[in-house]
């Protein structure tokens, strides 16, 4: 069976356990040298003057809302169809998501329901790069700005991405990222970060990832939690960072097979393999999903969905607030298909998932 993700395919080469080995060796495991590296190397990578690293991305999310004084009673902006990581986030204050309808195309945040979304007064708004596609980021903070809502780029499955000369999490007032394992930039096992320009808003981060401490036991800012990235996390972290920009134009590559063997297919597919995506997934659309995923894994080839229930139809929070109607989210829902694409991927393999897809089509 061809898997969705390798950790084994993507870690090749990689001499982790003199990572590992340096680190026991330290003595030192918690808010040393490595995270201070680490902060500083991904800090310029994605292009920005700061960095906090954090113990996973959905507490980035959450410590980033609050940094921009987003507090409970507060509405913010998201999307519904990235996996409810930053409706967690909104929920975890006491906030209220203001579900905003997707592009069609690209699957992130419409810029045109934002527009509407924005009369209804948001206090932020939170961007997800979807899939490793960055959204139409520039469109969206110009509103925001306009408007005086914070925008927060949600970046978990776009390190790296570029539009326009910048990097994903560099355009927005904050950045948000997660390093779990299966991440463009995976750790071995939880972390998170978040960069951004603006020391005032990074300070505020790195007050409430440590118990609102200013000084050591002396709590001054309320909401404070235990959220630090480890020093193993962290020296994985460094030793994966300088191969991330070939790690992801080896997905971009792989996408690209795919959407030119694809194109004569009644398929929805990625509408770029260029710099703004990074191929954290490659996600098709397609009717009839349930029979061409049987159809795949008879094939040996694993599939996901990513994902089937928007974040406004979640049990657990009825009642949710949308702005307009969520018609594309809830089309992309019932329609997309993860399909294998990660560094470490081989010709035969993609060849293996090609004939496959294709032969769905031939019955």
């Amino acid at each position: 069976m061809i898997p969705l993700f390798s950790a084994k395919a993507a870690n090749a080469g990689l001499d982790l356990e003199s990572v590992l080995l340096r680190v026991l060796r330290s003595n030192w495991y918690v808010l040393g040298a490595e995270v201070t590296a680490f902060e500083q190397e991904f800090a310029a990578h994605a292009g920005a003057a700061e960095c906090v690293s954090l113990a996973n991305g959905t507490d980035a999310l959450e410590l980033a809302l609050r940094a921009v004084d987003v507090a409970a009673g507060d509405h913010v902006a998201c999307v519904a169809n990235a996996g409810f990581y930053g409706s967690t986030a909104i929920h975890a204050i006491g906030a209220k998501p203001l579900y905003v309808d997707i592009d069609a195309k690209t699957l992130n945040m419409s810029a045109a329901a934002f527009e509407r979304a924005i009369q209804q007064g948001p206090k932020a708004v939170i961007v997800t790069h979807l899939y490793g596609q960055m959204a139409d980021i520039e469109a969206l903070a110009a509103m925001a700005s306009k408007a005086g809502i914070k925008l927060i780029e949600d970046c978990a499955q776009s390190h790296g991405a570029m539009r326009n000369g910048h990097r994903a999490g560099s355009i927005g007032d904050i950045g948000c990222f997660s390093f779990y394992p299966t991440k463009n930039l995976g750790a071995l096992g939880d972390g998170g970060a978040v960069v951004c320009n603006d020391p005032a808003i990074a300070k505020a981060v790195r007050t409430l990832r440590q118990y609102g401490w200013s000084t050591k036991y002396h709590v001054s800012t309320p909401h404070g939690r235990n959220s630090r990235l480890d020093e193993v996390q962290a020296a994985v972290l460094r030793a994966k960072l300088p191969h991330l920009d070939a790690a992801n134009n080896e997905r971009r590559q792989i996408a690209a097979r795919y959407n030119a063997a694809f194109a004569d297919l009644p398929l929805g597919l990625p509408p770029s393999t260029q710099e703004d995506y990074v191929g954290h997934l490659y996600v098709v659309r397609i009717d009839g999903r349930d029979a061409f995923r049987e159809h795949l894994r008879s094939r040996d080839v694993a599939t996901d969905v990513h994902y089937p229930l928007a974040d406004h139809l979640q049990t657990a929070y009825p009642g949710a607030q949308v702005s307009g109607t969520l018609e594309q989210t809830e089309r992309a829902c019932d329609t997309v298909v993860s399909l294998p694409c990660f560094p470490g991927l081989a010709d035969s393999e993609v060849t293996q998932v090609i004939d496959a897809v294709r032969a769905f089509f031939a019955h």
